[in-house]
């Protein structure tokens, strides 16, 4: 009789064994879902950039006005009749901390 029981007991665990340890078993199929989750935001991030760059590339093709915003913003250009003007701050004024009312 006790024999019985330990075929049996061992039948099941040889059964059981490729449910969870298998290449299609339980563990298996959660380390895939993580790795799904993971991939999923990263084409997230990347779609987000494709968006972002699609809306400067259709800006740039609209018109002038984004060409000469991308001008001014990367290589400071200036039209003819403007003066360009750079504040830069002391490091003493870039070491204090900002006050709430906005007065230094």
């Amino acid at each position: 009789m006790r024999w019985v029981t330990v075929l049996l007991v061992s039948l099941l665990l040889l059964l059981q064994w490729p449910l969870w340890f298998g290449e299609r078993g339980w563990f298996a199929v959660q380390r895939l879902e993580n790795q799904l989750t993971q991939q999923n935001q990263t084409n997230l991030r990347a779609q987000q950039d494709n968006d972002r760059l699609n809306a400067e590339v259709h800006d740039l093709k609209s018109g002038l006005s984004g060409v000469q915003d991308q001008a001014r913003r990367e290589m400071g250009m200036v039209k003819p009749d403007e003066v360009f003007v750079q504040i830069v701050p002391s490091a003493r004024a870039a070491s204090l901390p900002a006050r709430a009312d906005g007065a230094q």
